[in-house]
Order: structure tokens, then sequence, then C-alpha cells
């Protein structure tokens, strides 16, 4: 008589009597004693022919009876492992090997939200000792029924679904760079704290979207809650479980095989992508030995039918076009014109950097010179002052980061066409000032920017210098107590407008080259001339060009105006005159042209 050992989890007695596995998995002609683990003496190893293991997903390594079976396995001949899981069919293995030496297969169709647990969440929550929270208690519970029930139904995949703290670790360890070392700054964590989610926020209404775009006063509490971009998101992750056979359960072999996350805007992310043609996805898991783990993701919703995507995109083509009556509400259909012979420049620009100055904590200060025939409104600010700003060594050179931005709005007006003098532009002064520790201030260089005449982006590096005196004693005074030779007149490091003679000497006026300051500038412009369609206007290309000209070209084209309208008004007082006088006047050319 032979002995057939039933192994079980811990002392939970198995679903099926034991005479039943033996009459199922073994001929009549056998006669199997059937002895479950907690009755099974260990005298009896020598004895057993069969060793059966109830809940195989259980099974563990390392434990005493385990061991004794496998030296059991390699020392006697014909002994024969019986895998049985209720949750699949039950298959008889007459090799001397259990199989974990093959090649394991696991397909698992998972909905959003889907929770599968794992094995170590079983092993967690069947006690209820260890259930802390609300949601513990109901894993502890749905665990219980799928005992009940047979056990589940998945084996190394599971999930981790928006409500698991698995999901809010994960969030809150994303990293701010992409580098390998990075330590997360105080900022960092604090900011990481910050619930972004929201998920128990309200669906929108129909009246929020009648809400302010902007609000151009926020209070206190509205900057506090409004700080952080909220953007309510749902996570769900699809795990897998690549430990060895027999240790499963552990995290240290956990890994994310599927990222999927829901914006508030109803956008689907899905990472890795779907497999389709690319191919099985791999992954290699250094323990015992290197496995290399290969899975797909298939898209297994069930397409929409063509009458309700074609409902669905009558429903959005209505919303969308009820938004756009909405915003068409907001901005009106007046559109503010320019005055005819009129040039509107809008400058959107940024001082972006100053890099090669002798010294740090460098600031920027600035101003627009208009000239003649332009102007701005009485609200636009034409000056202004950065922020100081430490510098950074990069490269060479130590650079100052301001990124400060500013707004310039102005308006050329057209004059006299008879005039041949050219318009000038407007010009950006600026100089580069340092203010230490000490209080100790000093002009680092003087700059100037003509305004681009085209319209775009431009960014602009401009050199600086500053004047300087002769003489150690001036030095000295720069690096002790600050202070330095200055410019009374900052519209002298070009030619000021209020220079009148021919020539402007500076000879004998001492300098020397500085740094740099970097300039990025969006440059707008609107004018009705953009809206003329003659052919000779198209040819311009420039917009002074069509305001009356600041070339060569467009003195040309001028004169070329002129002589065709003088043309125009001799053909009409020609046809103005009697035709008997036309044809005399003719007939006299004529004749004085005889010999």
């Amino acid at each position: 008589m032979c002995i057939a050992i039933i192994l079980t989890l811990g002392s939970n007695e198995i679903k099926w009597k034991p005479e039943t596995i033996c009459t199922y998995l073994f001929s009549e002609s056998q006669i199997c004693q059937p002895v479950i683990r907690i009755a099974f003496e260990s005298g009896s190893f020598p004895k057993a022919k069969h060793i059966v293991v109830d809940e195989a997903q259980n099974f563990r390594h390392g434990g005493l009876w385990c061991e004794r079976a496998w030296n059991l396995v390699e020392s006697e001949s014909g002994i024969c492992w019986v895998f049985m899981d209720f949750f699949q069919s039950t298959h008889l293995q007459g090799a001397r090997r259990p199989p974990q030496e093959e090649e394991e297969e696991e397909e698992a169709e998972v909905g959003w939200q889907e929770k599968l647990f794992s094995q170590f969440e079983v092993d967690l929550y069947q006690n209820e000792s260890a259930c802390q929270t609300p949601l513990d208690r109901q894993y502890h519970e749905e665990i219980l029924k799928l005992e009940k029930s047979g056990g589940r139904k998945n084996y190394r995949i599971f999930t981790y679904t928006d409500h698991d703290r698995f999901t809010n670790l994960e969030e809150h360890c994303q990293k701010v760079t992409d580098s390998d070392h990075e330590v997360p700054s105080y900022l960092a964590e604090r900011m990481a704290n910050v619930r972004r989610r929201r998920q128990d926020r309200r669906p929108i209404e129909a009246s929020s979207l009648k809400s302010k775009i902007i609000t151009w006063e926020p209070s206190e509490e509205f900057i506090k809650n409004n700080h952080v971009i909220n953007t309510p998101v749902q996570t769900m992750y699809i795990m897998g479980d690549l430990g060895p056979y027999g240790k499963l359960g552990h995290r240290e072999y956990e890994h994310v095989l599927c990222t999927i996350k829901v914006d508030g805007n109803g956008v689907i992310t899905v990472k890795p992508d779907f497999s389709g043609t690319k191919g099985a996805y791999r992954i290699e898991v250094d323990g015992e030995k290197r496995e290399v783990w290969k899975y797909t993701i298939e898209n297994a919703s069930v397409q929409v039918q063509p009458e309700e995507e074609e409902r669905e995109q009558r429903v959005f083509r209505d919303l969308y076009g009820r938004h756009k009556e909405y915003l068409s509400g907001l901005v009106g259909s007046e559109f503010e014109m320019t005055l005819p012979g009129t040039l509107r420049l809008f400058v959107n620009g940024e001082i972006v950097s100053a890099q090669g100055y002798e010294y740090d904590n460098l600031y920027v200060h600035f101003f627009l010179e208009l000239p003649s025939k332009w102007s701005s409104p009485t609200f636009q600010q034409l000056s202004g002052v950065t922020q100081t700003c430490a510098t950074k060594k990069v490269g060479w050179d130590n650079v100052a980061y301001f990124c400060y931005p500013f707004t310039l709005e102005m308006f050329f007006t057209q004059g006299d066409e008879s005039e041949d003098s050219l318009p000038q532009w407007p010009v950006l002064y600026f100089e580069v000032l340092s203010l230490d520790f000490w209080q100790r201030y000093r002009v680092e260089g003087y700059g100037s920017l003509v305004l681009p005449t085209s319209p775009g982006l431009h960014m602009l590096t401009i050199p600086t210098w500053r004047p300087v005196e002769l003489g150690t004693i001036a030095e000295l005074r720069r690096f002790f107590i600050g202070g330095s030779p200055e410019l009374e007149d900052i519209t002298y490091v070009r030619i000021p407008s209020t220079f009148k003679g021919e020539r402007l000497s500076r000879f004998g006026f001492r300098t020397e080259t500085t740094g740099s300051v970097t300039f990025r500038l969006y440059c707008l412009q609107q004018s009705k001339a953009f809206l003329e369609s003659s052919a000779l206007r198209q040819r311009m290309q420039s917009v002074l060009d069509r305001l009356g000209g600041s070339s060569q070209q467009s003195s040309v084209y001028n004169v070329l105006e002129a002589f065709q309208r003088a043309r125009r008004r001799m053909q009409e007082a020609r046809e103005s005159l009697p035709q008997d006088l036309v044809s005399a006047s003719a007939s006299t050319v004529h004749h004085s042209q005889e010999p």
C-alpha cells in the first residue's frame, strides 16, 4: 500500500474529500491511503508514492515539508507530483520535477478599475487584525468570498486601482528631473503631498461655463487653493509577480506591466502602448537565475457600432458649436482697428540673461525712446528695472538669468509724403548694474537695441561697454567702495535725439567692453496698409515701405506714384478738350516735325 500526501495551505481543509482526490487521480488498481498534511507523520515519507499539492500557487520553497518532499523525489524513482488548482483543470505531472521548470503562460482580461488581488494581498488581508482602514476591511471580505467560491482566478497578473496605497506612493515618488541620482528637494517633497487628483470633484454643471475665465483680483484663499495646477486624474496599474515558482507574494518581485490614466478631460493614457505589430515587451529579472518574461497588451474593448459613433459625433458637434457661440459672445464682434496711415507696434519682450560681467548680483534698468511721429498710450510704461539676480557659472562665463517680461505698445503716424526724411525706429536703452552685500553700487555696462522692423520672434544678444578712467585709483575705488564713471545722458550710447549738429565727436572718451545681454522679443504689427491690394504695394517687403518709405526703394515708389498720378491727370485733361482742338494740335505737331 502506498500513501498519497496531500499538502494544503496551513491548516485549511481541502475542498474535496481525500478519497475523492485519490479516486479521481489514480487508477482503481492502485490502493492509496490518503493523508492530509496536518495528520501526516514525518516517518511515513519512505512509504509515499504520490504527492498531491492543493492550491499549487501557495506551495512554498524553504519549508520542512517541501525540503523532505524534494529529497524524496530526487532519491526515489516513480514518485509522482500532482499539482491541483481548483480554478484550473487538474493535471497529473508524471515527470520527476514539478512544473516550475517549464515555461509559464497566463492571460487575463482586465476592466477599468477592476481589482485583481496578488498573492501578497491575499496573505495580508486574510488576517483580519491586519486590516486598519475601511478599504482593508472591504478587501478582507472580498478575499473571503473568493476563497468560498474556489479561489482567485489570477496567478501572476494582478492590479492596483486608484484607491490603493501603491498608486498614491507612485505619485508621491515621481521624479522632478531625468537624473538617475536625483535627491528630492524640500520643495519637491512638500509639493508631492498636495492632493492633485480630487476624486470627489463634482461634475461640471452648465452654469460653470459662464464663469470667469480670468480672475483679475484673486483672493488669498483662491491663490492658496489654485497655486498648483490641479488636473483630476485616475490611475490604474496592471502588475506582474515575476518571482520564482513557489516564491510568489514578495514585493521585490512585483513589476509594473502597464499604467493607465484617465484625466478629467476624458483623455486615456496607456503606457506602454498596445502591442499591435510591435511584438511583445520584455522584462529581465535577476534572481537565482536570470529570467526573461515577455508580455503583450491588447485592447479587448468592444468596438463602437457605427450608429453609436455617428450619434456621438453629432453630440460633440452640437457641444462644440455652443461653446464656440459662448466664446464669440465673450470676445465680441468688434475688432479694434488703427487709423489710416498709422502703424501699431506691440512688443512682448523678455530680458533673458546677462553674461560676462565682472561682479555678481546684477540688475538691468531700461527705457524706450520714441522718435518723432511715434506715440504711446498714456497708460504705457516706457521704463522698468529687473530684479537683482545672482550669477551662475556656465562654461567660461558667469550668467545671470532674469527671465524678466515687459510689454510695449506704440503707434507710428505717417506724415506728409513730400518729406524726404526717413522715419526712425524706437530704441531701447539699457544699463547693467551690480549691487553687492555691502550696498556697493557699480555700473557694469551700457547698451542699446533698435526694435526689429519685421514681425515675429527675435532673439538678440547685445554687447555692452562702460566708461573707464585711467589710473589705478579709479580701479581701487571701484573695487573697495564701489562707484564708477557714469553717463549723464544714457542716450549717449547712440546719437542722442537732442543732438542737432552734423558731427558727434567722442574723441578722448575711454571705454572698455564688458558683457552682453540677451533679449527675446515677440513683435506684432497692425496697420490698414497691410490690406492694400494694388500690385505696386504688393512688391513692398516691409511695413515702413507701405507707410511712406524708410529706404531708397520707397522713395522710388513715391516718385513712380507721383508720375502715375500726373499722367492720369493729363489723360483726363486731354479727354475733356474738344476733339477738333485735339486734332488741330496733333496736325500742327505733325507738320512741325517735317523738314
